[in-house]
């Protein structure tokens, strides 16, 4: 596929463009595109830790962070600038990390918000519930 790779070479923004374009001229067309690009990852935005295509092109992730060529990226010929770059690198690396777990702890504490809301009105249900989900009434 020629055409694909050379739509990689121009990014996600050429990709959307060639979708849109096949929605105007036929939407089956634009809709194969849009399916292509979300089996192929070229639309990798859903899941917690996806990335596109492109976002940090070249790189390789682990679990600690982003590392470019293996662990070690390619020197710019300044010492002093690797050093920078390097610590700086590693500090996005624990502050992205930080404000992960930070989410996650958000998410874990709306969970057992919600659970918590959830028992209080289970908790106040009468106890005898009619099978189709309405309280006894006392027939009179």
């Amino acid at each position: 596929m020629e055409i694909a790779a050379r739509l990689d070479d121009y990014g996600k923004p050429a990709w959307i463009a060639v979708m849109v374009l096949g929605f105007i001229i036929f939407w089956p067309i634009g809709l194969a595109i849009l399916g292509y690009l979300i089996w192929s990852g070229r639309m990798g935005c859903w899941g917690r830790s996806a990335r596109g295509r492109w976002h940090h092109e070249g790189s390789k992730r682990n679990g600690n962070g982003w590392f470019r060529n293996g662990g070690r990226s390619a020197s710019s010929g300044n010492h002093a600038f690797d050093e920078y770059r390097e610590e700086t690198l590693r500090r996005l690396e624990d502050e992205q990390k930080a404000f992960m777990d930070f989410l996650e702890r958000l998410r874990q504490a709306k969970d057992k918000a919600e659970f918590d809301q959830f028992m209080a009105e289970h908790r106040r249900r009468p106890d005898n519930p009619d099978p189709n989900g309405f309280a006894s009434q006392p027939q009179g």
